[in-house]
């Protein structure tokens, strides 16, 4: 234990489900464990943990991140019809994922961890595109109906001071159909915005923002209104002084200017743009698996994560007794992000110099032609054995 490097205080570490929660074990086991004297405060987030404790283990987990400032989250299953089959559940909760994002009203920053030997699909690409995602509200705290025949449906505001209700038409059904009422708040939009400009400030990135306000001219138009006026009321000397520039597009003209560009820029998307477009710029720049995402918090507070969801198949191919060849690069990354922050905020500086060195050994890994299945197909020169993770993770452990 003397020789290990020491950790002042502790983040909360948030298990997860399926192929990532066996790859969270090993980077564990063979990456923290050896080298660090490793404090955490566990939450378990698997399936049937949040199903035991009626998902209050998701949000004692929110309120731990606020509380000791940083976390660090494995992947999660969002359940779903045919998750409740085939775990037995007996309810559907929400995803955990937003569950936390609501509780810490943060902006989730995505970017790819790129590698010399691994080239982007799209060849024009020289730079990192970070996504920027508001992650709160929209479809992600959407009330949904069922529509079973002809009928009128309404929304309605009733005022909380008593003043006389607002109503419009939703739609009016000649037969069955489905509808959706989502919302956000001004105050998470403004934060969205702040978070948004402050990382650009920081990175020296310019700044795109992309909603569809001529189509949605009340709901995409109160995102546009709400970013020009934090940026002109709060950011634009200071955009100016650090050479960011702020852009705003309608989302499709920005798809297709994405393609065409060099890169290196901040994205600001609407959370379910941000959910699809982070995916595309991962898969990309070379695979899902090689994102890094971060959940800012206006309290400061900070969780790291990979940005892909549990692997759902390579799991099911684990629990027959196969070694697959899982990319475990951006759960190291979660790990290692987190570290380098509970460093920065009790002034260890070991503690922040060995979590470079884990980035170091596993971009080492990589570019000396070591790499699991899915950037091997990429890679020029095409390595001449594909590892498992198991021997990935070795692999790095070795280069430690």
């Amino acid at each position: 234990m003397a020789n290990l490097i020491p950790m002042k205080n502790p983040i909360a570490e948030i298990d997860g489900d399926e192929m990532t929660k066996v790859l969270w074990k090993l980077i564990k086991e063979k990456l923290l464990l050896p080298y660090i004297d490793l404090k955490t405060e566990y939450y378990d987030l698997g399936l049937l943990n949040r199903e035991a404790t009626g998902d209050g283990v998701t949000v004692r987990a929110a309120e731990a991140i606020k509380r000791l400032g940083v976390g660090v989250k494995c992947a999660t299953i969002t359940s779903n019809a045919a998750r409740k089959t085939e775990y037995g559940l007996k309810n559907l909760f929400p995803s955990p994922n937003g569950t936390i994002r609501a509780i810490l009203d943060g902006t989730v920053f995505r970017r790819p961890i790129t590698v010399s030997c691994v080239k982007p699909t799209v060849s024009t690409w020289k730079k990192p595109i970070v996504i920027g995602r508001h992650a709160y509200g929209d479809q992600y705290k959407a009330a949904e109906m069922r529509i079973p025949g002809p009928g009128k449906v309404e929304m309605v505001y009733t005022p909380a001071d008593g003043s006389a209700e607002q109503r419009i038409t939703v739609a009016d059904m000649k037969g069955g159909g489905i509808v959706q009422g989502i919302h956000n708040l001004d105050e998470s939009i403004k934060s969205f915005a702040r978070s948004c400009f402050l990382y650009a400030i920081g990175e020296k990135l310019p700044v795109w923002f992309a909603v569809k306000d001529t189509i949605s001219k009340v709901y995409d138009g109160r995102f546009k209104e709400l970013f020009a006026q934090v940026y002109e009321s709060e950011f634009k000397e200071r955009c100016a002084a650090a050479g960011v520039t702020y852009f705003y597009k309608l989302i499709d003209d920005a798809a297709s200017r994405l393609v065409k560009s060099e890169g290196g820029f901040l994205w600001a998307c609407k959370n379910y743009d941000g959910d699809v477009m982070s995916d595309l710029i991962a898969s990309a720049a070379g695979s899902v698996a090689m994102m890094t995402s971060v959940l800012v918090s206006p309290s400061g507070a900070l969780e790291y994560e990979a940005a892909h969801g549990t692997v759902q198949q390579h799991y099911y191919r684990w629990q027959k007794g196969e070694k697959t060849s899982t990319n475990p690069v951006a759960l190291i990354f979660a790990w290692t992000g987190a570290l380098a922050k509970r460093a920065g905020l009790d002034d260890t500086p070991e503690l922040a110099a060995f979590a470079k060195k884990i980035e170091a050994a596993t971009l080492k890994t990589m570019e000396e032609g070591k790499m699991t299945g899915d950037l091997a197909r990429l890679a020029s020169p095409a390595p001449s054995h594909i590892l498992n993770s198991w021997e990935f993770v070795d692999a790095i452990a070795g280069s430690l």
